[in-house]
């Protein structure tokens, strides 16, 4: 009875030790970068930050992690107000205040020792698509300042805004819009 006991004592820890943690965004040093190309001539950037999500982090399995992380689009800054105000416009998302563009992660395919592709539903414009981020962990490890376990990840995608119904202006504003995600993540108390 007493090995069954500590048998089963040891299948729980173990178990516990290889459960999901929990992971808040740290919204100061999360960004969504995205780009496009305007006419031919640059190409035009714009950022949301700020913004937040969270994060269940299987270390053991990380395909069995997931993610999701909302960011008002009101929360968009390009650089230059009148760009900022535009894209608020009608002519593109028709913002109004409370909208989100938010990503719910489906399923997460492990393809190297530190990268995935993250699979997820991503919605903006009142249109949901699912979209693949090709993903890295930076680093996992304890943050110096805060004594805290601490996640770092970078993504990218490409979107195609028409399929968003923010296809105003394409093709001579490229339809393709870069996408460079860089987020940090704190454990959760």
């Amino acid at each position: 009875m007493k090995t069954l006991a500590l048998a089963t004592a040891f299948a729980l820890a173990s178990t516990a030790s290889f459960a999901a943690d929990s992971y808040t965004l740290d919204a100061s040093h999360s960004q969504v970068v995205f780009n496009y190309n305007h006419l031919g001539f640059s190409t035009t950037y714009g950022m949301f930050s700020g913004f937040e999500g969270e994060i269940s982090y299987d270390e053991a399995d990380p395909a069995a992690s997931s993610v999701s992380v909302s960011m008002p689009v009101k929360s968009m800054l390009t650089g230059w107000e009148q760009r900022t105000g535009h894209f608020m416009s009608p002519d593109f998302f028709g913002a109004e205040d409370g909208d989100m563009v938010t990503f719910t992660s489906t399923g997460i395919e492990v393809t190297g020792e530190a990268t995935a592709k993250i699979t997820g539903d991503l919605s903006m414009n009142d249109v949901t698509k699912s979209v693949v981020l090709d993903a890295k962990l930076n680093k996992s490890d304890t943050h110096p300042m805060e004594g805290k376990p601490w996640l770092g990840f970078d993504a990218t995608t490409t979107l195609l805004r028409s399929e968003f119904g923010l296809g105003a202006f394409a093709p001579a504003i490229s339809d393709e819009v870069q996408v460079m995600i860089s987020i940090e993540a704190q454990k959760t108390d």
